[in-house]
């Protein structure tokens, strides 16, 4: 049986392809998943869309930062992950992730996540990761709070979307924290709840 170290049980890392384009273009267009992404950028027409995901698709690494493309198990691009700051000499590495609004809450994010984490603590030997939080953004707080990752830190307005300043909050794993078991997760709720 041949595994891929790049495959879960939800989703699939792989690069990101031209064909993409389509899917990137949509998500620009949704402003709450911008917002909860990065930032609402100004609008880009079908014709930039296209060279920026054949661009990406043609962009070598640099180092160890990353940009990969998050497919479920059908097939259909639901978002992005891509690894930033790489530091090999202090072991040190971040990422960001977005994922599309349709498939947000059906697990594709944590399934991601934990994939880059293995690779990065398994394969690089990386020692440490941290990631930004948005402190409006809840649901991705809980997320990384449930996969063992710890605040720490608040920056605070440095940020501003939908007429407010918002904090950044900082969070860090290190490798012994990621191999260790994670409690048991709450089971999910059914969205008619």
């Amino acid at each position: 049986m041949t595994t891929n170290l790049w495959t879960g049980h939800l989703v699939r890392l792989r690069a990101v392809e031209p064909r993409d384009w389509e899917a990137f273009h949509a998500n620009d267009l949704d402003t709450e998943s911008q917002r909860a992404g990065w930032s609402i950028q100004f609008p880009r027409s079908e014709a930039a869309s296209k060279d920026w995901a054949e661009r990406v698709a043609k962009a070598e690494p640099l180092g160890d930062n990353v940009r990969f493309a998050i497919e479920n198990g059908q097939g259909e691009l639901v978002g992005t992950i891509n690894t930033q700051h790489c530091n090999v000499h202090a072991g040190t590495f971040s990422y960001g992730i977005a994922l599309f609004r349709p498939h947000w809450r059906k697990g594709y994010a944590r399934e991601a996540i934990q994939l880059v984490l293995r690779y990065y603590f398994g394969e690089l030997r990386y020692q440490k990761v941290n990631t930004q939080v948005y402190s409006f953004n809840d649901a991705s707080a809980r997320l990384h709070e449930s996969l063992g990752f710890r605040l720490e830190g608040r920056l605070r307005q440095m940020g501003f979307t939908n007429g407010q300043p918002f904090d950044e909050l900082h969070y860090g794993l290190t490798r012994e924290e990621f191999e260790q078991p994670l409690p048991a997760q709450p089971a999910r709720r059914n969205w008619l709840d």
